[in-house]
């Protein structure tokens, strides 16, 4: 048998790896100006963790869970959300207890795991970056948590994003929703997908965010949850359009967008792109003031949202945007000669804590091999250490690009090789 990786999962080798950091480090400098720490949860969680706060009957807990029984015969789940598992900790930890600073703002990256069809930019190991705000019903909680994620999508250069804005109301309005919703379609339901068909029964919210193509013709008419808001509920959503606006963040109202989860109230929203023509989603999110409470914790809203970073790389690539990942070597050390070989390693770790990027040779190489692995390095300058210059203590410095030389003392090369390197360049 030939050993490989599992259908739907990717090897991230150092040259891509490098290009996840710059992303996975900005979206931390950006969360980190909105006072977000850090939160790592486990990869996986108690079955009900999921199946309970997500819905039993999402497609994501009926198709998509990898789900087992472990050695005690406990039923476990591979976490395929972040909000859940999140909210879980957020619980146990008691972070809503009076002496925790509130709201309590937290973000993840991390891999999820979900059973479908592998396709671009959607596998059965994804990466997620996410945020959940808990403890504060305030719209303006709302605008600047999108207003953080529309803040990273622009410092990445990302073109022709569109804020899609809906809102699912109160309990209530989405009941009464819900309600005018079955009564539409129920007339229609022969006409409907059979998923959709499954989803008019169990949760016909999911029906409108169907890509089939009878589904989008069943729902063209369908009535709006804009006409079943109460009164709270169309105040916050005012109040959310009105911050928009004051903040110079465009947005469409799309009537038609659900969340796939059964936990979300209020306001709900996705960032849009175009990639080769098709509309992709870039970030989703929304409020769940209910998830805290279900949890057997206080009531606490919340908000926050989800993207995907297999996603994000895919539009960045698409889009033709250059990261400024900086892939260059200060310094790589041609060694000659067995007599080189311990001063070689003495000195390439004196540069590296001096705080340099730097390699050696160590597979004894003729120099030309050692010179275009220096090149393939991109290393700014080379040294070349042989047995003569070990034994007189002075090695030549070489400007890669330049090809100017300085002759240094390896004594002060060993202190001070920074100075050096910016005399060279």
């Amino acid at each position: 048998m030939r050993l490989q990786k599992p259908k739907g999962t990717q090897d991230i080798l150092p040259l891509e790896a490098a290009r996840w950091q710059y992303v996975e480090n900005l979206a931390r400098e950006t969360f980190k100006k909105y006072n977000y720490g850090e939160i790592r949860t486990p990869m996986f969680e108690h079955y009900e963790v999921i199946s309970r706060s997500v819905g039993d009957t999402t497609d994501i807990v009926t198709k998509e869970m990898y789900d087992f029984y472990d050695k005690g015969d406990r039923h476990i789940t591979l976490r395929p959300e972040g909000t859940a598992p999140v909210v879980r900790s957020f619980v146990e930890n008691k972070l809503f207890a009076p002496e925790v600073q509130k709201p309590v703002k937290l973000y993840y990256i991390g891999s999820m795991f979900r059973y479908e069809r592998p396709q671009a930019g959607r596998l059965r190991e994804f990466h997620q970056i996410g945020v959940e705000c808990f403890g504060s019903k305030n719209p303006a909680t709302d605008v600047e948590t999108i207003a953080m994620a529309y803040q990273l999508f622009g410092d990445l250069g990302i073109q022709d994003v569109t804020l899609h804005l809906n809102t699912l109301g109160s309990p209530e309005s989405r009941a009464a929703y819900r309600q005018a919703l079955i009564d539409y379609l129920t007339p229609l339901k022969e006409t409907l997908s059979k998923d959709s068909q499954r989803r008019l029964d169990e949760n016909p919210l999911r029906v409108l965010d169907s890509k089939e193509k009878e589904d989008k013709l069943a729902v063209e008419n369908a009535p709006s949850i804009l006409d079943y808001l109460d009164e709270e509920s169309q105040a916050h959503f005012d109040a959310v359009r009105d911050m928009l606006e004051t903040l110079g963040i465009p947005y469409v109202i799309d009537t038609n967008m659900v969340r796939g989860l059964d936990y979300y109230n209020h306001t709900i929203f996705e960032f849009i792109t175009k990639v080769d023509k098709a509309e992709l989603t870039i970030c989703a999110g929304g409020r769940y003031d209910g998830l805290v409470e279900y949890f057997g914790g206080p009531e606490t809203p919340g908000f926050g949202f989800g993207l995907g970073l297999e996603r994000l790389l895919l539009i960045l690539e698409k889009q033709g945007i250059e990261l400024p990942v900086d892939s260059q070597m200060d310094v790589y050390i041609a060694v000659l000669g067995e007599g080189a070989n311990s001063k070689a390693l003495e000195l390439v770790q004196a540069l590296r804590q001096q705080g340099l990027t730097a390699e050696r040779d160590y597979l004894g190489r003729k120099i030309k091999a050692q010179f275009k692995s220096a090149d393939s390095f991109k290393a700014r300058t080379v040294i070349t250490l042989g047995e003569s210059e070990v034994e007189s203590g002075q090695v030549t410095f070489k400007n890669n690009a330049s090809r100017q030389e300085m002759t240094v003392r390896l004594n002060e090369l060993m202190e001070n090789a920074q100075a050096i390197l910016n005399k060279l360049n």
